[in-house]
């Protein structure tokens, strides 16, 4: 049976044949841990990482690649992010689609005196600017947005939001963990103090690669102390980018394989990834539409969200749906929650879950027409 992969909002698959290729030389030929000595293996290895920085430096438009630093993923990253700018005091505001990365180091912290507001969003997903304006007391240390979210794929108002927050002097963090490699990321043009983004979803690297960016001149407390192969000589943690927030040795047979995707991406250019994406969405949601039973999620219009859409058929289990189409047809998708509770409250799937299909870069439209036959069949028989 052919497999139909949509779960790329979850981890990207297949990877781009250089990915795969970058990690296994690494492996086999490299090998070397960057910035402990002088070596040629561990200079070789020190390089990818350089090279790797540079890359997503481009890529975001950061002017500086070293304050780039690498992270596990998207939610240390976003944890380091939190938990390393917020004090008992401050608040923070965020929207009420935010995925459990964000909520739930915010519930945390919000134990311990932060405060913290989730601005509500429509029942697509999609949110008023001003409303993130009216949410701002003279307490507000930061706003805390998703990109685009991993339920309906809703993409978020950024450069609007960006300029709210450098008008009232607040910290702007952006989690792009489901649009970095998709859309156009200037950290400089959008007002970018924080980016936090994940290797394994649209960059098209392994699992376990992801990284932060701060602004220069924005201070932040490591979640980590460790050591880093520079100032050996002293117990303090180096207060200079990245070191400052790279404690440990790095993944850097994963980073090899990040630089890899990074590298496709830019090759393919994100207008051309982003439209392909687009198209087969529409595609999707318009073939979904005509399925009696079928509900979906999220913006009426391609345009609006990624590639992203939720769905459930009348009166049947969404992990029952999401079973069927796995082994009856071989179409890999997720059902439940997916770790974002909050934004399944603001569409109204909080009880019930959803059936979420993903598109990627690697989708066809011949694994369109194949789902939405799939989906037809599955609800005829059960509505």
């Amino acid at each position: 049976m052919r497999v139909i992969y949509l779960d790329n909002a979850a981890t990207s698959y297949p990877k781009p044949e250089s990915v795969y290729e970058a990690v296994d030389r690494f492996n086999r030929y490299q090998g070397g841990n960057p910035g402990r000595g002088a070596s040629s293996k561990t200079l070789a290895a020190g390089s990818v990482l350089m090279e790797a920085r540079e890359a997503l430096a481009k890529l975001f438009n950061v002017k500086e690649s070293s304050h780039i630093a690498f992270t596990l993923n998207v939610t240390e990253a976003l944890n380091v992010g939190l938990k390393g700018i917020l004090e008992p005091g401050d608040h923070v505001i965020t929207t009420s689609m935010e995925h459990n990365a964000v909520a739930r180091p915010l519930h945390v912290l919000r134990k311990k005196g932060v405060e913290w507001t989730a601005v509500p969003c429509h029942p697509d997903g999609s949110l008023d600017p001003e409303e993130v304006k009216k949410a701002i007391q003279p307490n507000t240390r930061m706003i805390c947005v998703l990109h685009a979210s991993n339920l309906t794929g809703t993409i978020m108002p950024i450069d609007e939001l960006g300029r709210i927050a450098k008008n009232n002097g607040i910290i702007f963090l952006v989690d792009s963990a489901q649009t970095a490699g998709v859309l156009s990321i200037d950290v400089e043009a959008q007002n970018i103090d924080i980016l936090c983004f994940t290797g394994h979803k649209a960059l098209l690297g392994p699992q376990g690669t992801g990284g932060i960016y701060v602004r220069p001149g924005l201070l932040i407390t490591p979640l980590k102390e460790g050591g880093t192969g520079s100032k050996s000589e002293f117990l303090e943690q180096p207060e200079m980018m990245p070191d400052l927030l790279e404690s440990g040795t790095p993944n850097t047979p994963g980073t090899a394989g990040l630089l890899a995707g990074v590298n496709f991406v830019m090759s393919q250019g994100l207008e051309r990834i982003r439209e392909h994406e687009q198209k087969l969405t529409e595609m999707l949601i318009s073939g979904l539409k005509e399925i009696p039973g079928v509900e979906l999620y999220g913006p009426e219009h391609a345009a609006s969200r990624t590639a992203v859409v939720p769905f459930n058929i009348e009166n049947v289990d969404c992990g029952e749906v999401s079973l069927i189409l796995d082994q009856k047809y071989g179409i890999v998708t997720r059902s439940g929650l997916h770790c974002a509770p909050l934004a399944h409250g603001t569409v109204g799937t909080l009880k019930k879950g959803a059936v979420r299909m993903s598109l990627g870069y690697f989708t066809s439209v011949d694994d369109v027409e194949t789902v939405i036959k799939a989906v037809y069949e599955i609800a005829r028989e059960r509505y």
